[in-house]
């Protein structure tokens, strides 16, 4: 056995790939606001789920979608595409009224969501340290953005719903993941949401402009590289190890609002950023640690 394959490398691995992951979500999230503003929410589900399932197919071949469709995973594959698509629908959506930095703070509450479910569904054993990483994370974000002041509750359900979602199918990524590899996760996931989205555009579609078709592409390019990355980290760390490091994208979502809508983060804000980064490397830390101890032992 090769020192990447100890456990304790494989999670601080995993660790790193979904940091990648999470920062590269961060553009796809100000992305999706911008586009769902002009273009309907199929629509845009659809031309980047599209990008992502040729991709897919590119690197693996038709062949490999039949024996998917054939696998002793294909029910899981078909409940994590439909969590997916759920989710997806109800945040591009709840993006349209929200702001990016508010919709992003309700959106973390998917790390509760694996964790607690972690501990039900895969048997993981929730430590201190990944609690208190988990619940200082969430804090940080209630400090940074304060959800509770929207005045428009259906959006927030909506990403609360998409939160839920997601936390499931973090967990069922960890499931299936034993089985399959990270492109062939990525194939399965957006494959069923392309077959869905395409029945509606008929009924939805308007075409994009010049610049609309350069987000487009952009949107398929991060969602792709975003997913590997997520998906890889998901399969080599526990998930409750992961989750609350998806903290990061609030830090990045506060940039890009800035960026590109010229809003400029308040002092609570950076006193909840403070407090993420906190909780997410004083895990790295003790993870390391833990490794090391391992690794002498």
């Amino acid at each position: 056995m090769s020192a990447s394959d100890l456990p304790q490398n494989r999670t601080l691995l995993g660790i790193g790939y979904a940091l990648i992951g999470f920062s590269i979500f961060s553009i796809q999230d100000a992305t999706v606001k911008w586009l769902v503003a002009t273009l309907p929410v199929w629509q845009v589900l659809f031309s980047r789920s599209l990008l992502i399932v040729v991709l897919c197919l590119f690197l693996l071949g038709p062949t490999r979608a039949v024996e998917l469709a054939k696998g002793s995973s294909r029910t899981q594959l078909l409940m994590r595409s439909s969590l997916i698509l759920m989710a997806w629908l109800a945040y591009f959506t709840a993006s349209r009224s929200l702001h990016l930095a508010e919709m992003v703070t309700i959106y973390f509450s998917t790390p509760i969501f694996a964790v607690v479910m972690s501990i039900f569904f895969l048997k993981e054993t929730v430590g201190p340290a990944r609690w208190a990483a988990t619940i200082i994370g969430f804090i940080g974000v209630i400090i940074a953005a304060s959800p509770a002041g929207s005045s428009d509750m259906i959006p927030v359900l909506l990403v609360l719903f998409a939160a839920l979602c997601w936390g499931a199918t973090n967990i069922l990524v960890r499931l299936i993941g034993r089985k399959e590899g990270s492109v062939s996760l990525m194939l399965a996931s957006n494959a069923i949401v392309v077959l869905v989205c395409a029945t509606t555009l008929p009924f939805v579609w308007i075409t994009p402009t010049s610049f609309e078709f350069l987000l487009i592409l952009l949107l398929g390019v991060v969602g792709a590289s975003g997913q590997y990355f997520m998906f890889e980290g998901f399969r080599l760390a526990p998930a409750s190890a992961v989750a609350p490091f998806e903290y990061i994208t609030l830090i990045w979502s506060f940039g890009w609002g800035f960026l590109i809508w010229g809003d400029f983060p308040p002092t609570p804000v950076f006193i909840g950023a403070s407090l993420i980064l906190s909780s997410g490397l004083g895990l790295v830390i003790v993870e390391a640690l833990a490794a090391r101890r391992r690794s002498l032992a």
